[in-house]
Parts: structure tokens; sequence; C-alpha cells
């Protein structure tokens, strides 16, 4: 009898979890077609309640034939979400700057303007080239600016191409960043500082929360991919599984961090363009106390951080007590400088009289020693990186070269900035050219996808998790998270249950995909609101498993309770129910 019951509770809550979700996503998600005679910035800005906040929690953009045009800045006020239907091969939908009347460009895409709010981007392209294949380049543009505090910002699977200022730039306090499984591609341009991917505005004093980066590629950028600046306490930093790919300045900015991790991450001919002694005696590149600028660079806690950090400074011992909370690792990276770039270097140095430049390490000594001091740096701790070529394929290397690519090539950029020489060219891969067709859409799959796909089979597997070094979406159709589990063709589509269940704090769900459809899998909660999307896109035939960790969306974890996973292609669907138990 109680089996009796608890089968009719189950079939209960199935069928109220499929009529609740159709009413979630009827009332609380607004379709945005490119269509519309509207711009982007007039769709969501319009869309507002009478106290000026989003009427809809979501909005979807579902066109993918031709790219969504703005005029101005869409500014956010409220919790905002904005997620792109992915078409064949997991093709994003495209948005880009139209030109003004004037003949200028919009000077930044999205602006996070309200203390607290949780922001999420999700599949999607943002292109910083104009409707008229140009870019600014006297007004660096970014794509997303953060000016006030305490916001949350999640982005994922989300492509940025050619934003001469920043991807992401904010001033505002204890904001928090989740970035995973995102490409950053040719945010260079001819002002050498500036196109960068994380960036704590300047004069960089903003506090900051949070930064988690994870599954990313950074390619052809000029400098940063993760740049708090550390002038005041960030409060916990994550940088794992990223490739970072041809940069011209440091990668990095790590001084003063007190909590962090560096893991699994591919460093390639990064800090190609070097500090000359402007740069590195100006205190560009060392702000702190003077040594050779490097990728993993580090140095002792100014005294108001570690007043921030919880130490008290008014004791004389206070940098010993303060250096001692710090816990900061750096394990499993790859860095490499291609011989072409390291001879070209040593050259440059050879015969400069003038402009000789300090070539960048791995660490520098202070950062080494800093490692090896366990007494007073008993939190810090470094193993397993090592200098080998991944094996990237030859596109890759091209990026050096003038008349390989697009643009200039590196060489011939540093070269004219080293010797002061004026350009408006770029440098970079094959950056996007949008021609004059009405119905323009990206190049899909990516160019670069094959190249960036390493022969190096030992770093396959190198990882601390056992997962591919640097960013392994490139060899997992861009799920990061979700794996292929066998070789063999399964002969219909299937759903399994989820392992373990009940379940604290992972668990894996196995699905067998028999022909390529679009699939999504996706979580939701007993009212049959959508809590987590696993996979939504089309995918190859294979076995596969998703995991889910027990977070929304918005990375935040969720409530023990029941909780319900829907696999969908054209040929089949089934739900399954799960338990998390904290």
């Amino acid at each position: 009898m109680k089996s009796l019951v608890t089968t009719a509770l189950v079939m209960l809550m199935v069928t109220l979890f499929a009529a609740s979700n159709r009413t979630f996503a009827a009332s609380d998600t607004l379709n945005v077609y490119a269509s519309d005679s509207r711009s982007l910035e007039i769709i969501i800005g319009s869309d507002t309640t009478t106290g000026g906040l989003q009427a809809h929690k979501a909005y979807k953009l579902v066109s993918l034939d031709t790219t969504y045009i703005y005029f101005g800045a869409i500014t956010i006020k409220s919790n905002f979400t904005l997620i792109g239907a992915l078409g064949l091969n997991n093709r994003p939908p495209c948005v880009q700057p139209a030109i003004l009347q004037d003949g200028s460009m919009p000077a930044n895409l999205f602006t996070l303007n309200a203390t607290g709010i949780n922001v999420l981007y999700k599949n999607l392209y943002f292109l910083g080239t104009s409707s008229s294949n140009t870019n600014d380049v006297a007004d660096f543009p970014d794509a997303i600016r953060v000016p006030a505090d305490s916001i949350r910002l999640t982005l994922d699977n989300v492509v940025f191409e050619a934003w001469y200022g920043d991807a992401v730039t904010y001033s505002g306090n204890w904001d928090k960043f989740y970035i995973t499984n995102c490409k950053f591609r040719n945010l260079a341009q001819p002002s050498w500082y500036s196109g960068e991917v994380l960036r704590n505005g300047w004069p960089g004093t903003a506090y900051t929360d949070t930064v988690e980066m994870k599954y990313n590629t950074v390619f052809c950028v000029n400098a940063y991919a993760a740049c708090t600046v550390t002038k005041s306490l960030v409060n916990y930093f994550d940088f794992s599984h990223n490739s970072v790919v041809w940069m011209f300045k440091n990668p990095l900015w790590l001084f003063n961090l007190t909590n962090a991790k560096v893991d699994d991450n591919i460093f390639y001919g990064v800090f190609a363009g070097n500090s000359d002694s402007s740069e590195y005696l100006g205190q560009w590149d060392e702000p702190f106390s003077f040594e050779t600028p490097c990728t993993i660079d580090l140095d002792t806690l100014t005294k108001s951080t570690a007043s921030d950090f919880g130490v008290d400074t008014s004791k004389s011992n206070w940098r010993t007590l303060a250096e001692a909370k710090r816990t900061i690792e750096v394990k499993n990276n790859v860095y490499f400088t291609p011989a072409a770039l390291s001879s070209y270097l040593t050259a440059w140095n050879d015969t400069a009289t003038v402009d000789k430049i300090v070539l960048s390490p791995w660490m520098n000594n202070r950062t080494t020693k800093m490692f090896a001091d366990k007494t007073t740096w008993p939190g810090l701790v470094e193993s397993g990186n090592q200098n080998v070529d991944p094996g990237y394929g030859s596109s890759i290397l091209d990026v050096l070269y003038s008349g390989k690519g697009d643009g200039m090539g590196l060489l011939d950029y540093i070269k004219a900035i080293r010797t002061n020489v004026t350009t408006t060219d770029w440098w970079g891969y094959q950056l996007t050219q949008v021609g004059s067709s009405e119905n323009w859409v990206p190049t899909w799959p990516l160019p670069e996808s094959a190249d960036m796909q390493y022969s190096n089979s030992a770093l396959k597997t190198a990882g601390t998790d056992g997962k591919a070094i640097g960013d392994p979406g490139w060899f997992t159709n861009g799920f990061t998270g979700v794996t292929k589990t066998t070789v063999t063709v399964p002969g219909t589509f299937s759903l399994s249950n989820a392992y373990p269940n009940p379940f604290n704090p992972t668990t894996n769900i196995k699905f067998a995909v028999a022909k390529s459809e679009n699939i999504t899998l996706v979580v939701f909660n007993l009212l049959g609101q959508k809590v987590k999307t696993l996979v939504n896109g089309m995918m190859k035939v294979g076995d596969y498993t998703a995991t889910w960790d027990g977070k929304d969306e918005f990375g935040k974890s969720v409530a023990s309770g029941i909780y319900f996973y829907r696999f969908e292609s054209q040929s089949f669907t089934s739900t399954k129910k799960m338990i998390l138990m904290k």
C-alpha cells in the first residue's frame, strides 16, 4: 500500500512539474526576435515595470539567421538573465553594435547599475565589430560595465570578440564574477594597454569578493585575462582550466592576493611584448617592489590589505601574521614560449641600444622564494608546473607573422610598439568580418576550433582533476561538465538514473544520443520551476555523462529536497527524480 501511495505521489509531482513548467516559461521569459523593428536596447529597456525594474525574469534571443543590433547601452537595474537559443553545432545568436547617425559607435553594450543584483549571460556571441565592419579604436568600448556594488555576474558559454576596451570592467565594491566556458578572442588593437578580459577599472581600488574563471579560452588579447589589480582585498580568486594563448602583456595580476588557486591552465606565448624600462621602472608591471615582471607574480601584502585580511596591523609582527594566513595554490599549469618568439626577442635585445626589454619568466626570483619559504608562507603551494609545448595546430603559430592571418603579425606589432611607431592596424587570429549581407551570422564553429585541439597526449589527462590541461571545451564539443563516456553507437535514446541518488553535493546523469539532434537536459524543482540547464544544443551520437553540483543558473547552492531532471530531443523525452540531501 505504501509503495502505491508513493508511486501516485511521484506521478502527481511529475504532472505538476510539467504544467508548472509551461506556466513558468510563458510568463517569466520573453522571446526576443532579431526581426523586431526595435533594436535590442529598446526591446529590453522598454520591458520594465513602473518602478523601472525588468518586467520579465529572463530574455531569450531566439533568432539565428541574422544578428541583434543595439544603438546604445542597455542599463540593467534588477535581476536579469539573457540566454541564447543554440543552433546547429551549438552556434549561439550574435549581438553587435550599429553605426550611429554621426558615424560613431555605442560606447558599451551593458551597464549593470543596481546594488546586489544577479545577472546571467549564457549561450551568446557578443561582437564588438559594428554592422559596417568597423571598430571603435578611439573610445575603447566595453561589453559589460559593472559600476554598482555587490553584483553577482555569471557568464557561461559566451563569445566575446573584438572589444577594444574590456570584455568586463568593474568599479563597484564586493562584486562576484563566475565565468565559465567562454571564449575571448581578438581583444587586441593599436593601443597595447587596452583590450582586456576582466578588469578592475582604473585606478583599480575596488574591493573584490570573488573571481572564478574556469574552462575559458583567452586568445589574442593585449593584456590581462584576469586583472583584479589587487590594490584592495580580493576575498577569493580561482583561475583554473583556462587556455591563455598569445598575449602582448602579462596574463594575470596577482601580487596582493590572499586566497587563490591557479591550476591546470595553459599559458602559451603570453607576455610576448614583455616590459621595457619605462613600464618596468615606472612600476606599470611591478606596482609594489621591483622585480622582473612574470606570469606568476606575487609580492608581500600591503599594510592596508593585511588589515582588511583581519590582521591587527598595530602589532609589530603584523606582516609575519598576514603572510602566514595566505593560501595560494599554483598546480599543474603548462607554460610555453614558441622558439620563433623567443628567438625574435633575444635578437631584439642583441641589437637594441635604447629600448631593450626585460624578458618575462614563469616566476621571478621573489615569487620563487616565497613558495620555497614554508616558514613564512606555509600556505603557498606550487607543484606540477611544466614548460612544455602543447602542440597546437599550425595556424595558431601563424599569429606571429604578417600575411599569414588577418591584420599585422604579432612580431610586427611588437616592433611597432617597442619603436614607438604609431599603428592603426591590429593583430590577432581571423577577426570576424561582417560584410554587407543583412542576414550575416558568425563563422561557426570558431575557425580555431581544430587547431586548438593540441596534440600533446600527455596533457589531455594531466589536470589535477584528470581533465585536459587548459580549456577542455575544445575536446568536448564545448560542453564542459558533459563528457562522452564511450565510443559505441547507442541503438536508442535513453536517460539513466542519477548516481549517487540521494546525493550531496554532486550527482552524475548518464544519457545516450542515438542520432544527432537538439538535446536539452534541465533540472526542475517540485514547483516545476527551472533550476539549472545542464545541456542545451545539438549533440552527436554517443553516450554522455552530465554532472549537477546542486547549484542554480546563478551558481547559488539550492536547498535540500526532491528535484526532477528532464531530457528532451525531437525523438525522445524522459523525466526522472533525484534527491539532494545536505
